[in-house]
């Protein structure tokens, strides 16, 4: 979509996301804003031009802790940020993946992934966290309290999901923001979500009924995928003074 507009774009990776595992003795969590911070940093540095910036369900919550941690620094870096799907409330997130069919679904496949890395991690720094303990674990809950939380500065879970979520600080946003969440995600509960008494004026909400997690199909079947792009960009483009190639003949 960034393409056919006329943008350049760069897609990053979260440490241990790209194939290749990281070596320090930490991984990435939900609310990693200074490895955000880190990577705009670097992209502002290397352009004068407006930075639109897009994250995606966990690195969407993690996009909105940097903005709101950056504070009114952020529009130094940024001209606007979109999160979509964002679990920007982690406990009820995280209750939700614990529960009925996520649970035995894509609680079980998220594990999959996560535990091998996990270990991977144990393997470059012996006695970092208590191997069978993380191999018992049957919920995100029980796997954040082992490895994530420890490892990133946190407590333990309950923690690490409270200082993470983005929800809290929603009013405090200082640069132009979307916020796109679905009221059937059955990874953000409907009842979680923000409501714009509980947000700034800088922030957008966007709740349609309809989209599922990052699916947002639309049209006929099997439905076609650039609708909700092609919007979120164009709400990005015209915060920062874009002119977008794509619109130039529509």
């Amino acid at each position: 979509m960034a393409q056919q507009n006329g943008l350049n774009f760069v897609v990053p990776h979260f440490r241990g996301c790209s194939g290749e595992i990281n070596l320090a003795a930490r991984a990435y969590h939900s609310g990693d804003f200074e490895e955000i911070g880190w990577i705009l940093s670097g992209l502002r540095q290397r352009t004068q031009q407006p930075l639109m910036v897009l994250g995606v369900s966990l690195g969407g919550n993690a996009l909105l802790r940097w903005a709101q941690e950056a504070g009114s620094q952020a529009r130094w870096v940024a001209s606007a940020v979109a999160s979509i799907c964002a679990p920007v409330d982690l406990s009820a997130s995280g209750q939700a993946m614990g529960q009925g069919f996520n649970r035995k679904v894509y609680t079980r496949m998220f594990l999959r992934s996560m535990k091998p890395k996990a270990m991977q991690k144990l393997a470059q720094h012996p006695g970092l966290f208590q191997a069978q303990a993380l191999l018992g674990a049957r919920t995100l809950y029980e796997f954040d309290n082992v490895f994530t939380a420890p490892l990133h500065g946190f407590k333990n879970t309950e923690d690490y999901w409270a200082r993470a979520s983005a929800k809290r600080h929603l009013a405090d946003m200082t640069l132009p923001t979307l916020v796109v969440n679905t009221h059937n995600d059955p990874f953000v509960p409907r009842s979680s979500l923000p409501h714009a008494s509980q947000v700034g004026r800088k922030v957008t909400l966007w709740q349609p009924p309809q989209g599922g997690h990052v699916g947002f199909a639309h049209g006929p079947w099997p439905g076609q995928i650039q609708a909700l792009p092609m919007a979120v960009v164009s709400w990005l483009a015209q915060q920062s003074g874009i002119q977008l190639q794509g619109n130039q003949n529509g």
